[in-house]
């Protein structure tokens, strides 16, 4: 098999999307939730704010706080992995020795005897040094390394597709309470979400599904009685 086959094969495994589809989904769920809940809560406090207005204003809001927050995130992640990379570079170069014996015991721990576990960790070690310590040691890889930006910019777009979904509701032209319509296309788009995320994701349809809509009403649910004991309680 070539290398090609290889990284073909590879591509049928869902670990190499773990970095912008974990951002992705948080910023869709987060961006349904939290665009829906504001907007259900105002309604539900009776204050007299456009629906419509209050909902852009969380989108902007939203959208530019899950970017930011996410690549700080991911940046100290990164940061945290260049510092173990300078540091496996010091080790290389001031006891290579140390680092083959503790190559060779982690080939050893995985299963291999002795004998073969040293002729690995030398092979290996000839090969790429640094990168064998970086992937066997520490658990670093290529695919899975953190992109600040990547996930930045994943979240802060699927949290803008998120909550312009519970906007349409507010511009739905329904009579009487628009809370209703708001909270009935957020639970489709709920449903959408999670059977996007089970599908990008390779898990289960139903449970995915299941676990981000239960948790979405819930958001909504707690939103809305905050919203209600406001308007009760006139503060």
């Amino acid at each position: 098999m070539g290398l090609e086959e290889v990284y073909q094969r590879n591509l049928h495994h869902k670990v190499h999307k773990s970095g912008w589809l974990r951002a992705a989904v948080l910023g869709a769920n987060d961006g349904l939730v939290s665009t829906s809940s504001l907007m259900v809560g105002v309604a539900a406090a009776n204050v007299g704010s456009s629906l419509v207005t209050v909902g852009l204003a969380g989108i902007a809001a939203g959208a530019m706080s899950m970017a930011v927050g996410e690549y700080i995130s991911v940046r100290s992640q990164t940061d945290i992995e260049e510092v173990d990379r300078r540091m496996e570079i010091e080790h290389l170069k001031s006891d290579p020795e140390g680092e083959l014996a503790e190559l060779t015991q982690i080939y050893i721990e995985r299963g291999l005897d002795k004998k073969l576990a040293e002729e690995v960790a030398i092979k290996m070690t000839e090969f790429d040094a640094l990168g064998t310590h970086l992937r066997d040691e520490l658990g670093q890889f290529e695919h899975t390394r953190a992109r600040p930006l990547q996930a930045s910019a994943a979240s802060a777009i699927a949290f803008t597709l998120g909550g312009i979904i519970p906007l349409i509701g507010a511009l739905l032209p329904v009579d009487g309470a628009k809370s209703p319509a708001i909270i009935v296309i957020t639970l489709f788009g709920l449903i959408g979400a999670g059977l996007i995320s089970a599908r990008s994701a390779g898990s289960p349809y139903v449970k995915t599904t299941l676990r981000v809509l239960l948790g979405g009403s819930l958001g909504m649910a707690i939103t809305a009685g905050i919203g209600s004991l406001v308007h009760l309680t006139g503060i």
